[in-house]
C-alpha cells in the first residue's frame, strides 16, 4: 500500500467520489474538481459504462491534470480489481473487506482501501497490513463510533463515507473524533448540479468545501 496516496488523501482532508453514465459529464466533473484544487478523486464502479468512462478519465488526467491521483471505488471482487488495475487506477476502494481482493492487491502491491463497519473488520484489515480504511456507511456509524474505536487502533487511519454532511458542525464532529479524511459523494456532487450541468457551481462548492475542511482538520 502506497503511503504517498494515503498521505495525499489525508492532506486533502476529503475524497470526492462520483459516477455518471455519460462520459462527457464524468469528464466535466473531474475538470471542475481539479480546477477547485482537488488532487485525489474516486470514480465509482456503479454501472456498465464505468470502466470505459474511467479509461477516458485517465486519458484526460494524463493529458491535462498533472498531480491528479485517480482511483476507483465500489470494487467488490477480484475481477473488478484486475480490470481497473489493468486500466491504470492509482488505487482501489471497496465497500467491504474481501479476502480475494486482499490477495490480489498484495500480489500486485496495490493501494487498497477496504470498507469496514465493525471492530472485527478493522482488526482484520490491520492484521493484514492495511493502515487506512473506509468507515461505511458513515451515516449509520456516526462520529461517536469513530471516537470509541480510535483508541483501540492508534496506528489506523479512517475515512467515513456515506452520509457525511457538507456542513461545519458535522465535519468538526468527524475530525474531532479522529478521522483523517471524509468521503464526499452526493452531498457535494449533487444530483441537481449534474442534471443542470452546473460545473461552475460544483467547482465553487468544492473550493469552499476544501477550504472549510482545511480550516477544521
Amino acid at each position: 500500500m502506497s503511503s504517498t496516496i494515503i498521505d495525499a488523501i489525508g492532506q486533502q482532508g476529503m475524497l470526492p467520489l462520483y459516477f455518471h453514465p455519460d462520459p462527457v459529464v464524468s469528464k466535466n466533473v473531474l475538470t471542475a474538481l481539479y480546477n477547485a484544487g482537488i488532487r485525489v478523486v474516486e470514480y465509482t464502479n456503479r454501472g456498465q459504462a464505468a470502466l470505459e468512462n474511467f479509461k477516458g478519465l485517465l486519458q484526460l488526467r494524463d493529458a491535462s491534470m498533472p498531480g491528479m491521483l485517480l482511483g476507483i471505488g465500489t470494487i467488490k471482487n477480484e475481477k473488478d480489481a484486475a480490470d481497473y488495475h489493468r486500466a491504470g487506477a492509482d488505487f482501489l476502494i471497496s465497500p467491504c473487506f474481501s479476502a480475494e481482493i486482499l490477495a490480489y492487491v498484495q500480489k500486485h502491491q496495490l493501494t487498497w482501501v477496504p470498507g469496514c463497519m465493525t471492530p472485527s473488520e478493522i482488526n482484520q484489515a490491520e492484521q493484514n497490513g492495511i493502515r487506512f480504511v473506509k468507515l461505511f456507511p458513515g451515516n449509520l456509524l456516526k462520529p461517536g463510533f469513530m471516537a470509541a474505536i480510535k483508541p483501540l487502533f492508534p496506528q489506523m487511519r479512517f475515512m467515513p463515507t456515506g452520509g457525511v454532511e457538507l456542513e461545519e458542525s458535522n465535519l468538526k464532529d468527524w475530525f474531532a473524533a479522529g478521522v483523517s479524511a471524509v468521503g464526499m459523494g452526493s452531498k457535494l456532487i449533487t444530483k441537481t448540479l449534474l442534471e443542470e450541468n452546473d460545473f461552475n457551481t460544483l467547482e465553487e462548492m468544492t473550493r469552499k468545501a476544501l477550504e472549510l475542511i482545511q480550516s477544521i482538520k
